[in-house]
């Protein structure tokens, strides 16, 4: 079993070395980009929109009708001339009006650009899922191996003592509470293990594989490097942000449909060739074009028109709203990640490495009978308090920079991909 050393974590070194043969998290990355499941459903998204696309390019069918019968003449007195056949013949081609097949397929072309930005936007997503997961897993393999430190030190302590000759009520007393102090201590690697397992399922999920597939997490770079400024990150979220994109192509697709609702008033033409016959007394044949206009005077398609107009002024509202949501979301996200890592830097340079020192101290120093049993027991759960609380502002600034990360739709966890 890989182990992280506690004395790398609070002497400043920002990397986490995991012995094994892990997958690197690009690798891990590129890996969930191939298999998830969920890729295919915005692949389908796109191949139905390409499919609306060429429907709208389509010409409507032409539509043929024709008609049969008898026909008798018969003069004033009733008397029959003659009598025959009839048939007629008509083929009527509809042509849309002007600029409408255009519309169709400009609103058909938003939509797939609506369908491509959705399987950006979720790949997007998915890398910086993978790349937090496995942040949360050297995280909670770092809080197991510093518990599991601390619960050793009070199992080799309880050894020594209950090794030696009994010297009266007191060492037995701090015998058992050394003994169920490292039974409580013994939980706390047990969660740690825990998040990292759990990081370790979640990992597997997003790559496609099954749950509990074995799987050694990558080496991961845990350096909290500064962001840009927040007038940067807002700048770049308004450009890049996947919602905000979507929110404009909508915007511009509803206008469109207000656009095909106007153009929709006026009826579609149908023109095409016709031929006729008739026999009884004479042979008569009819040849020529016919050409067929509804009359647009009771339906002029209102309806359809203000329904679009409203729902551009809805999808107008939802895109002033969703701006201003992101903005505060990239606000408050970048807030959240300065100020815990300034606390995780003040943790790791100063208060971390002091309690090191004096749980290790203390160790000694009760050995040799200088410190008391309280003073000793106090100072080891203080020292993994401390440690739960750098890798709590650690991981809080993980999260925060990871909802930058979508928000922006820009990588921040490493300088050289900025």
């Amino acid at each position: 079993m890989w182990r992280l050393g506690i004395a790398i974590l609070v002497a400043g070194s920002a990397r986490i070395v995991l012995a094994g043969d892990a997958t690197s998290l690009d690798a891990l990355v590129t890996e969930a980009l191939a298999r998830n499941p969920e890729l295919n459903v915005y692949s389908s998204e796109i191949a139905a929109a390409k499919g609306e696309r060429r429907t709208a390019g389509e010409w409507a069918n032409p539509e043929a009708s024709t008609e049969t019968g008898a026909k008798i003449v018969k003069d004033y007195h009733g008397n029959t001339l003659g009598d025959g056949l009839l048939w007629g013949l008509s083929v009527a081609q509809p042509f849309e009006y002007p600029g409408r097949v255009t519309l169709r397929k400009a609103i058909a072309n938003h939509q797939i650009a609506l369908a491509e930005l959705g399987l950006e936007g979720f790949r997007t997503a998915l890398a910086a899922r993978v790349r937090a997961a496995a942040f949360r897993a050297a995280l909670g393999q770092a809080k197991a191996n510093a518990a599991s430190d601390v619960a050793k030190r009070f199992d080799d302590l309880a050894t020594v003592l209950s090794q030696r000759p009994a010297a009266g009520v007191a060492q037995q007393a701090d015998v058992r509470i050394i003994e169920a102090s490292a039974l409580a201590l013994k939980r706390r690697p047990l969660e740690g293990q825990r998040e990292m397992q759990s990081a370790i399922y979640e990992l597997n999920q997003l790559r496609g594989a099954k749950v509990d597939s074995p799987l050694v997490p990558p080496d991961v770079d845990l350096t909290l490097r500064p962001l840009p400024q927040v007038a940067t990150l807002l700048f770049t979220a308004h450009e890049r942000n996947y919602e905000i994109r979507t929110r404009v192509v909508e915007f511009e697709q509803q206008g469109y449909k207000v656009r095909l609702a106007l153009n929709e008033r006026w009826p579609a033409v149908r023109v095409g060739p016709f031929a006729h016959n008739e026999r009884a007394d004479v042979i008569d044949y009819m040849v020529g074009v016919g050409v067929s206009l509804p009359l647009p005077l009771w339906n002029m398609n209102r309806g359809k028109i203000e329904s679009e107009r409203a729902r551009a002024a809805k999808v107008e509202a939802e895109l002033t709203t969703l701006i201003r949501e992101v903005e505060r979301k990239v606000a408050d996200a970048e807030f959240i990640y300065r100020s815990r890592r300034e606390e995780a830097d003040d943790l790791q340079k100063s208060i971390l490495p002091q309690m090191r020192e004096a749980a290790e101290t203390s160790d000694r120093n009760y050995r040799d009978g200088a410190v008391p049993l309280s003073t000793y027991t106090e100072l080891q759960k203080q020292y993994l308090d401390s440690i739960d609380a750098f890798t709590a502002a650690q991981a809080a600034a993980v999260d925060a920079r990871q909802q930058l990360e979508q928000l922006t739709a820009t990588r921040l966890d490493s300088e050289e991909k900025r």
